[in-house]
C-alpha cells in the first residue's frame, strides 16, 4: 500500500491558513481587501481584545446570493480569475479564493450576506471548517463576516500571538494604510472603547492625510507628484509560429507603458529608527518590496543620516501586466517587469522633490503640560533634537545681551571665553549642536520613536514655506560665531545658527561633484610622495574603485609589494588628510562596497574629499568669509544638509522668539 495520501480539505485549509492567517490583524486585510474589490463605499471594523475574541467587518458592497456564499468556502473558488492568463494581469486585491477558507478553519465565522438583487439574504455559520448552519437572512445589501475566537483549535498558534495592545496596533496600522490609499471611501475602526480611526470622503490625498495624522505631521511633509515617467516595452520574443499571428495582430510593436507615482515625504529632521513609517502601495496595493525601499534610501542618501529613515507615504501606479503579485502568500510582495526602471523612477522623483523643497531644520518646541524626555546617548537623537542641554542660568552673558539685542554686522561675538568645543566622541550621524535655553521655550522632544502625529515642530505655514526658508539663506547677516564652531545669523523670520563645518562640507561635495561630472578636477602635484602600505583587502578594493580616485585628481601608482606612491591629490588637501581620506575609503566594507551603485560610489568619494578639506570646528572667522559661507550655501542644490546626513542649518522662528518672551 502506498505511503502518500491526499490531505483531507480539513488539514489542508489550515495549512492554507499558517500561511495567510498570521495574526488577526491578516483577517483584517484579507476581509477588508474583499470589501474593498466588491466596490464598498463604507467599511466598518470592530474588534475586540485585539482581535483574538472578535473581529466584524461589514460593509456596502455588491454583497453574494447564495450560491456564491456557499462557494466562497470552498478552495481556490474566485470571482476574479476566469483563465490562466489573467494572473498576468491581476487588478483586484484578492484572486485566489483561499481567504476565507482559510480564516473559518481556524475560527467560528458567521458570514451575513445580500446582493441587491435578491428579496433576502443569506447567513452562513463555520466552526473550525465545518459549515454548521445555512439560513435566510433579512439584512440590507452588503456583507458582514464575524470572526470569534481566533485559533481556539489551534492552541500552538494561539499562543505565539502578542498582547492585546500588540495586536490591536497591527490592526489599527493596517486599517489607517488602507484609509490612506481610498480616499473615496468611509472607514471606521472601533474596539470596546470606542472609534480609533473614522475618516470620511475626501477630494485629495492631502486632506485624508490631514484627516489620519494631523496638521503638525502635514506641516513635516513635502508633498509628491503627481509624476509620471513613460516605458518603451520591446516585445518578448515568441516562436516562429506565433510571430506571424502577432504580426498580424500588430502585438509584436513596441509599447508605451506610462508609470505614474505620487504621495509625501518626510523632511529630513523627520527620522525613524526603522522602516516602520515607509508605506508603499502598487495600484492601491500595499506592499514591502525591497526595490522601492533601496530607491527610497537611494534618494535621502547624504540627505539624512546612515541608520535613520524618512517618513514616505508612495503611491505608484502601473499597468497591471507590468507587476506580479502573484508571488507570496500574504500578497505583500511584488515582481516588477523593470525593476531598475522602477528604481530610477522612484529615486529621481524623491530626490528631485527634496531639492525642490529644501526643507529647513527649525527648533523642536515642547507642546503645553509635555514631559521633557533627554536621550541616552549621542545615537539616539534624531534630526530635529538638540543634543546640547543648557539652562538658561548657563548661558554666558554675552547670549543674554544677543537674545536681547541685535548685535552690529561686523561685530565678533566670543560669547564668553568657552573652551575648545569636543566632538571627539560624537557619532557622524548625530546632531552637533542644539541650544536649549528653559525660559525661552527651547525644549527636547521625546524620544526618536514618538509617533510622528505627536511630533511639533516651530513653523507658521502663513509666514513661510520650507523652500522660502531655505531662499532665505543669502540674504541672512552673520553676527558672530559660538564656540568658533557655529555662525550666528539674523534673518527677517528669525535666528539662525548654521554649523560652519558641515555647511562647508555641502559646498565642496557639490563643487567636487559637478567638476568631476565636468571632467575638470582640480588636482595638485605633492613636493613628496605619500607611501601607503595597504592590507589584502584595501588592495583588492583599491583594484576596483582606482578609477575613482584618478577622477578625483589623485595620481596612483604601485610601490613594490602591497604598496602605493601618492603622487598628485584632489585640491585643497594637506598630506596627512591625504592618507587618512584614502584609508577611510578603502576600509569600505566589501559587502557594502558591492551594493553600492556607481553614482553612491562617487557620492561616497566626493563626500570623503569634501568633509576632510572643509573648514574645521574651533575655527574662528572673520565676518566675510561667515558672509561668503552663507552666499555659497544658499548656492547648493541641498542645502539643508549635509553629505552624510546631518543638518547644516537650524531655525527658532521670529514669531516663536516673539511667543517665548510673551511678546505675541
Amino acid at each position: 500500500m502506498g505511503r502518500i495520501k491526499v490531505l483531507p480539505d480539513q488539514i489542508a485549509n489550515k495549512i492554507a491558513a499558517g500561511e495567510v492567517v498570521e495574526r488577526p490583524a491578516s483577517v483584517v486585510k484579507e476581509l477588508i481587501e474583499n470589501s474593498l474589490d466588491a466596490g464598498a463605499g463604507r467599511i466598518r471594523v470592530e474588534v475586540q481584545n485585539g482581535g483574538k475574541r472578535l473581529i466584524r467587518i461589514s460593509d456596502d458592497g455588491i454583497g453574494m446570493g447564495n450560491d456564491d456564499a456557499l462557494l466562497a468556502f470552498e478552495r481556490h473558488a474566485t470571482s476574479k480569475l476566469r483563465e490562466v492568463h489573467d494572473l498576468l494581469s491581476i487588478s483586484t486585491l484578492g484572486f485566489r479564493g483561499e481567504a476565507l477558507p482559510s480564516i473559518a478553519s481556524v475560527s467560528r465565522l458567521e458570514l451575513e450576506t445580500r446582493s441587491a438583487d435578491d428579496a433576502t439574504g443569506t447567513k452562513i455559520e463555520i466552526a473550525g471548517g465545518r459549515m454548521l448552519t445555512v439560513a435566510e437572512d433579512a439584512r440590507p445589501p452588503g456583507t458582514t463576516i464575524t470572526v470569534r475566537d481566533l485559533f481556539y483549535n489551534v492552541p500552538a498558534r494561539r499562543k505565539f500571538l502578542r498582547t492585546e495592545k500588540t495586536e490591536l496596533a497591527h490592526i489599527a496600522s493596517l486599517v489607517t494604510h488602507y484609509s490612506l490609499a481610498h480616499i473615496d471611501k468611509t472607514i471606521l475602526l472601533a474596539h470596546e472603547k470606542g472609534p480609533l480611526l473614522n475618516v470620511t470622503p475626501v477630494e485629495s490625498l492631502r486632506e485624508r492625510v490631514y484627516q489620519v495624522f494631523g496638521s503638525s505631521t502635514l506641516d513635516d511633509l513635502v508633498e509628491l507628484g503627481p509624476c509620471q515617467r513613460e516605458l518603451q516595452v520591446q516585445p518578448s520574443p515568441a516562436p516562429r509560429t506565433q510571430a506571424v499571428s502577432r504580426h498580424k495582430e500588430g502585438r509584436d510593436q513596441p509599447r508605451q507603458q506610462l508609470f505614474r507615482l505620487h504621495g509625501f515625504i518626510s523632511q529630513p529632521q523627520i527620522q525613524k529608527l526603522n522602516r516602520n513609517s515607509i508605506y508603499v502601495f502598487v495600484n492601491g496595493r500595499l506592499i514591502r518590496d525591497r526595490v522601492v525601499l533601496r530607491a527610497i534610501s537611494s534618494a535621502y542618501h547624504n540627505v539624512i543620516p546612515p541608520g535613520a529613515f524618512p517618513f514616505v507615504l508612495l503611491f505608484i501606479g502601473l499597468p497591471f501586466d507590468e507587476v506580479d503579485v502573484n508571488v507570496h502568500p500574504s500578497k505583500t510582495e511584488v515582481r516588477f517587469g523593470h525593476p531598475s526602471f522602477v528604481f530610477d523612477f522612484v529615486r529621481d522623483q524623491i530626490r528631485e522633490c527634496l531639492i525642490a523643497s529644501k526643507p529647513v531644520s527649525t527648533f523642536p518646541i515642547r507642546a503645553e503640560g509635555s514631559r521633557v524626555a533627554y536621550p541616552q546617548s549621542a545615537t539616539d537623537l534624531s534630526f530635529s533634537e538638540a543634543s546640547l542641554a543648557l539652562n538658561r542660568s548657563d548661558l554666558p552673558e554675552s547670549m543674554e545681551s544677543f537674545l536681547r539685542h541685535e548685535a552690529p554686522p561686523t561685530q565678533r561675538m566670543d560669547f564668553g571665553a568657552a573652551p575648545p568645543l569636543d566632538v571627539s566622541g560624537a557619532q557622524p550621524s548625530a546632531p552637533a549642536f542644539g541650544v536649549v535655553p528653559d525660559r525661552a521655550g527651547l525644549h527636547i522632544l521625546g524620544s526618536p520613536d514618538t509617533p510622528i502625529e505627536q511630533q511639533t515642530h516651530a513653523r507658521d505655514p502663513l509666514v513661510d514655506t520650507p523652500r522660502e526658508s531655505m531662499a532665505q539663506l543669502g540674504q541672512l547677516r552673520p553676527l558672530g560665531q559660538m564656540h568658533d564652531s557655529f555662525i550666528i545669523a539674523s534673518g527677517h523670520d528669525g535666528l539662525w545658527i548654521i554649523d560652519q563645518h558641515v555647511a562647508h562640507e555641502r559646498i565642496l561635495f557639490e563643487k567636487v561633484r559637478r567638476e568631476r561630472a565636468q571632467g575638470r578636477t582640480e588636482s595638485q602635484r605633492l613636493l613628496l610622495s605619500i607611501i601607503i602600505t595597504l592590507r589584502p583587502d584595501q588592495e583588492i578594493t583599491l583594484t576596483r574603485i582606482e578609477e575613482e580616485f584618478r577622477a578625483n585628481g589623485f595620481e596612483l601608482e604601485p610601490f613594490g609589494h602591497r604598496t602605493i606612491a601618492v603622487k598628485a591629490a584632489s585640491a585643497g588637501l594637506s598630506p596627512r588628510q591625504v592618507e587618512t581620506l584614502i584609508g577611510e575609503i578603502l576600509d569600505t566594507p566589501e559587502k557594502e562596497l558591492r551594493e553600492l551603485s556607481l553614482s553612491d560610489l562617487q557620492d561616497r568619494v566626493a563626500a570623503t574629499i569634501a568633509c576632510h578639506a572643509a573648514i574645521k570646528v574651533n575655527m574662528p572667522l572673520e565676518p566675510a568669509k561667515m558672509q561668503w559661507l552663507l552666499d555659497e550655501l544658499a548656492r547648493t542644490e541641498c542645502p539643508m544638509s549635509c553629505p552624510h546626513g546631518r543638518p547644516i542649518a537650524l531655525k527658532y522662528a521670529l514669531k516663536d522668539i516673539l511667543k517665548a518672551f510673551h511678546r505675541i
